[in-house]
């Protein structure tokens, strides 16, 4: 089945490196959408969450297995999750001051045209 990378799903599927149509993937559609709700289907922060969430199944259950000439450092690849999930949740701050127009203050007009000079205005 092919992965729609237009929507939410597969979009958060291809920033966690799910984005394999052959299958192998941790989380399931399901898990994926319940980040999206979570939060507030925001691709990069449910990213980022998703992320640590396999961080924290990845640090519980690989810890450090070494076989024949192959090791694998389960801490290692937590903490490179974590450091992405990281970069996604500054990604999606970033987009939300541009959504803001990146202005941290309002304007608001001080007209004073119906009051005697120098009486009080007040907002």
């Amino acid at each position: 089945m092919a992965i729609d990378y237009t929507t939410p799903l597969g979009q958060v599927r291809l920033l966690i490196a799910e984005a394999s149509e052959t299958g192998g993937q941790v989380l399931s559609d399901e898990q994926v959408m319940a980040f999206l709700t979570l939060r507030g289907d925001n691709v990069y922060r449910a990213a980022a969450a998703a992320l640590r969430s396999i961080a924290v199944s990845e640090a519980l259950t690989s810890k450090v297995i070494s076989a024949q000439d192959v090791s694998v450092d389960g801490a290692k690849l937590a903490t490179e999750l974590r450091a992405l999930a990281k970069t996604y949740d500054d990604q999606a701050a970033a987009d939300h001051l541009l959504e803001d127009n990146g202005s941290f203050f309002s304007v608001h007009p001080l007209t004073c045209n119906d009051r005697a000079e120098g009486e009080e205005a007040r907002i």
